[in-house]
C-alpha cells in the first residue's frame, strides 16, 4: 500500500478511536423472541409462556441474552460508523468479556453503543478493531448486556 493509503488509514483510524457511535431504537417484541426461540430450539419458558414468566416473578417474558447480543450486528451498522478506506473484507473476529447484566423484556426498546477503543495493523493491509459495546434498555441505567467486539478488516 502506498503512502496516500498509509495516510488515508492513519487518518480513519484517528477519527474513529474514541468516538462513539450510537443506533437507533430496536423495540423487542413477542415475534422476534419467539422467531429466535424457533430457530434456536431455544423454548424456554421465560421467552416465551407469559403466565409461567410470571409466576416465577417476571414482569412479562424476556428476551434470550443472545438474541440481544445478535441484534447488536444490525445496530452496529445502523449506528453510521466510518468503514475502513479500501475495505475488501470485513468479519467478525469475536467477542470479549460479554456480560450480560439485565433482561430486555418483551416491549423494550434497546440500543447499541459503540466507541472503538483500538485498531492495530497485524499485517500489511490487515486491521483488528476493538470495539467497547453495550447494548441500552430506553429508561434503564444499567445496559443490557456489556462486550468487548473484535472485527478485521482487509484491504
Amino acid at each position: 500500500m502506498g503512502e496516500q493509503g498509509d495516510e488515508t488509514i492513519a487518518g480513519w483510524i484517528a477519527s474513529v478511536v474514541g468516538c462513539p457511535a450510537v443506533s437507533d431504537w430496536v423495540t423487542v417484541d413477542q415475534a422476534m423472541i419467539s422467531g429466535f426461540a424457533d430457530v434456536t430450539r431455544d423454548w424456554n419458558f421465560l421467552h416465551v409462556d407469559g403466565d409461567a414468566a410470571r409466576a416465577v416473578g417476571m414482569e412479562r417474558t424476556i428476551a434470550h441474552g443472545f438474541l440481544t447480543l445478535s441484534l447488536m450486528s444490525p445496530m452496529r451498522m445502523n449506528a453510521g460508523l466510518r468503514p475502513c478506506p479500501g475495505l475488501k473484507m470485513a468479519m467478525n473476529y469475536g467477542l470479549d468479556g460479554v456480560r450480560f447484566l439485565s433482561p430486555v423484556h418483551v416491549g423494550d426498546r434497546i440500543r447499541g453503543r459503540f466507541t472503538t477503543l483500538d485498531i492495530e495493523e497485524t499485517q500489511p493491509g490487515r486491521y483488528r478493531e476493538t470495539v467497547q459495546a453495550s447494548v441500552e434498555i430506553e429508561g434503564q441505567e444499567r445496559p443490557a448486556l456489556v462486550a468487548t467486539w473484535l472485527a478485521m478488516y482487509m484491504t
